[in-house]
């Protein structure tokens, strides 16, 4: 049982930047796809983007290309969001989850979710 946790939410300002990480325990991540989805209250989850257990693949919601980055460590069991050129529509609950899925911007074909960090950008 991989067990997730996010770290690196916070305040920030417009244009500022941000840098998530998302641990694991309780397993190896190495053999799954991370991907980032974010959720503000009364909204459906929105997928952000993905990375492919090598980190051949990786690949981004329209609203987070140019601006954010999916990279990971296998060997430090983490990944991480990158987030630059922050605007008030990114705040949200970010959350990282796991996967066998190589490829899927979707929830439901992700296992593992972490419980998430607030990340709010003032304007």
């Amino acid at each position: 049982q991989v067990r997730l946790v996010e770290s690196g939410g916070g305040l920030v300002q417009a244009g500022g930047s941000l840098r998530l990480a998302c641990a694991a325990s309780g397993g190896t991540i190495s053999r799954y796809t991370i991907g980032w989805f974010r959720q503000v209250p009364g909204k459906e989850r929105e997928f952000v983007g993905g990375i492919s257990w090598d980190s051949g693949k990786i690949y981004y919601a329209d609203s987070a290309k140019g601006r954010f980055t999916i990279t990971r460590d296998n060997a430090k069991n983490t990944a991480y969001l990158q987030m630059n050129n922050l605007k008030p529509d990114d705040t949200a609950v970010y959350s990282c989850t796991a996967g066998v899925s190589v490829y899927c911007p979707t929830s439901g074909c992700y296992s593992y979710w972490g419980q998430g960090t607030q990340v709010t950008v003032s304007s």
